[in-house]
């Protein structure tokens, strides 16, 4: 075989991980300036990472000495190095969206570290700046001034381990200086730099819960109204992404569709947005919704594909719209027909289609997405579809389909085209193990996995995204890597 929500609402983290160790000063807790600071803020970042203030933080030397010795070398006052560090500490806040998200880590089970470069006596005023239940909710507070050691150096790591019995490659370190956090992952531990609150929180959690239980969640809380956005921020609710929502879960309490008559689609519910009012059914959609539905029976499937048939250029190419006014051509929705067709005994009926698919596919002319598609993993996705439901097919384009999806291994692609890479290597019978684990990490604060655009109006600037449709492929995706894994081991 060649080669991620609240709290109470998720069940048990990812079980890979089992502590996390938080840094304080700069991650828990924030100072700010003062304009009656007596030093500026440049001089006291000097301060700061001076050896005299290294060996206060060690407990090396006492408050009154410290004071006095950085006097002596920043040619500054003593009274005003002191009244600036009252000043610091009286404007200490605690960080109180971290540590909620810390209770809710703890909820799962996880232990709870800080370990931080602290002198004894700011200790004891950090203590004062959070609540006793915040302060419980560490298992314990490692401060350089009882270890006599600080970060970066690896002996206060070594000092952690040894009192913790952590296991440092089951272990999170999130820090705001990356020395500190390059010295953690020399350990083994995942280190994340704290230099954006909601990307790192968005880390931690995909990090620790169980991905497919917020996607889950995600979809249910919203089901019925999974709507589209377009990239002029229209929201509105079509057929196309239900469909395919459906096709992706399976579960049809999620999505609404309509037929415009039994069997017939229409991109649309309703009025045509930012095209014609009156918009044509088009074969796509039908042809999706026909395999993807059970609201259709076998013989109005089979008139609907007769239909089909009188929608084919001179070439025998089938075409997108069931109207001879609209002349278009896509491969993606070549192969969403042939899939309908293969699905009910009759791809025999499109040659000519199915041998311009053949040859979209050796010559890679999907590489920049379709007429409709935004990208080039769509049109692979949906021939895996058809690989899927055709021997036939699957012995002819096997081969070069494995070429070409394994091609797209490790290139750069938002997380609604990796999780249809992924999908389409499972056709074949490959993890794309490097993209699984990029979309893991793409995986929301709120569940779900979004921002990537799925069509566009033909060849206008106006794209269209569904974040329901990005969570549901996600799922899917992780999905059928658990289950080829467990097939292949």
């Amino acid at each position: 075989m060649a080669s991620s929500t609240d709290a109470h609402n998720v069940s048990s983290n990812s079980g890979f991980y089992d502590a996390i160790i938080f840094d304080l000063g700069g991650v828990l807790f924030t100072w700010s300036s003062s304009p009656e600071s007596p030093l500026s803020a440049n001089v006291v970042a000097r301060i700061l990472s001076s050896s005299l203030w290294y060996e206060y933080e060690k407990g090396n030397l006492d408050e009154a000495k410290i004071y006095s010795l950085i006097a002596k070398q920043f040619a500054v006052e003593p009274a005003d190095v002191k009244k600036t560090f009252q000043i610091m500490s009286s404007s200490l806040q605690s960080n109180k969206k971290v540590l909620e998200v810390i209770r809710e880590l703890k909820g799962t089970g996880l232990s709870i570290y800080a370990m931080s470069n602290v002198s004894a006596p700011d200790w004891e005023i950090l203590k004062t700046k959070a609540t006793q239940a915040e302060l419980d909710l560490f298992d314990h507070t490692f401060t350089s001034a009882s270890a006599r050691q600080r970060k970066p150096n690896v002996g206060f790591f070594k000092y952690v381990f040894e009192r913790s019995g952590i296991d440092p490659s089951r272990t999170i370190f999130v820090d705001d200086k990356m020395e500190n956090v390059l010295t953690a992952r020399s350990f083994g531990m995942h280190g994340i730099l704290f230099d954006d609150e909601s990307k790192v929180i968005r880390n931690l959690k995909n990090l620790c819960y169980d991905p497919v239980l917020r996607g889950k969640q995600f979809l249910t809380s919203r089901k019925k109204a999974l709507t589209s956005v377009t990239s002029n921020n229209a929201e509105f609710m079509e057929n196309f992404s239900q469909l395919l929502i459906l096709l992706a879960t399976g579960d049809e309490s999620l999505v609404d569709f309509t037929m415009v008559s039994p069997g017939l689609f229409n991109f649309f519910q309703g009025r045509g947005l930012f095209t014609t009012e009156v918009y044509p059914n088009d074969l796509d959609t039908t042809s999706v919704g026909l395999t993807v539905s059970t609201h259709v029976d076998a013989q109005t499937k089979h008139k609907i594909m007769d239909e089909m048939l009188h929608y084919r250029d001179s070439d025998g190419i089938i075409q997108v719209y069931f109207d001879h006014d609209r002349p278009r051509m896509d491969p993606i929705v070549c192969v969403n027909v042939l899939d309908l067709f293969y699905q009910n005994g009759r791809g025999h009926q499109l040659p000519e289609t199915l041998e311009w698919v053949e040859q979209v596919l050796k010559n890679r002319a999907y590489i920049s997405g379709s007429y409709y598609y935004v990208g080039a993993d769509h049109f692979l996705f949906f021939l895996s579809r058809l690989l899927q439901h055709s021997v036939e097919v699957r012995e002819r384009l096997e081969p070069i389909f494995k070429e070409r999806i394994m091609e797209r291994f490790g290139t750069q692609g938002d997380s609604l085209s990796l999780a249809l890479r992924i999908i389409a290597a499972t056709v074949v019978d490959l993890v794309d193990e490097r993209d699984f684990k990029s979309l893991l990490s793409m995986q929301c604060e709120d569940g779900s996995w979004g921002n990537s655009w799925f069509w566009r109006y033909g060849l206008s600037s106006t794209f269209v995204r569904n974040d329901g449709v990005t969570t549901a492929f996600a799922l899917r995706s992780i999905g059928q890597v658990e289950s080829l894994r467990k097939r292949s081991f």
